[in-house]
């Protein structure tokens, strides 16, 4: 696999798309704190780490009603072609609807976050 993320991001797209309420992800550190940034988001219920033979993560997904909470999650930078924005170019997403989540020096963040921390870097993915 050349990118967990992107792997991560689909997982989660098809789940909501089958109608699950959880979905189980390989464990690292950045997809942790992805799911945690979404949980904050109150784009899905809870993430948390499951151990077993293998380290997993374990996403219960929300929906309010029937119709997912997440409409879109996209991945930005690829493992192809990297996109990297300074601190007075952080992306909106849907006029502040959504979330840009950013990897920066100073950690992941929303791009909300960076703006205010006034830092900029790799764009990771867009969720609205």
């Amino acid at each position: 696999m050349t990118d967990p993320i992107a792997d991560m991001l689909t997982r989660i797209r098809n789940a909501y798309m089958a109608g699950k309420s959880e979905v189980l992800v390989p464990h690292s550190k950045i997809k942790f704190a992805i799911a945690k940034i979404l949980e904050t988001e109150k784009y899905i219920e809870k993430a948390e780490k499951v151990e077993d033979k293998f380290d997993n993560i374990l996403i219960k997904l929300k929906y309010k009603g029937k119709t997912p909470a997440i409409s879109s999650i996209k991945r930005i930078s690829k493992s192809g072609r990297r996109i990297y924005v300074g601190k007075n170019e952080v992306p909106k997403v849907l006029n502040n609807l959504g979330v840009a989540i950013l990897t920066t020096s100073q950690g992941i963040m929303t791009g909300r976050d960076a703006k205010k921390a006034s830092v900029g870097g790799e764009v990771i993915c867009e969720v609205y």
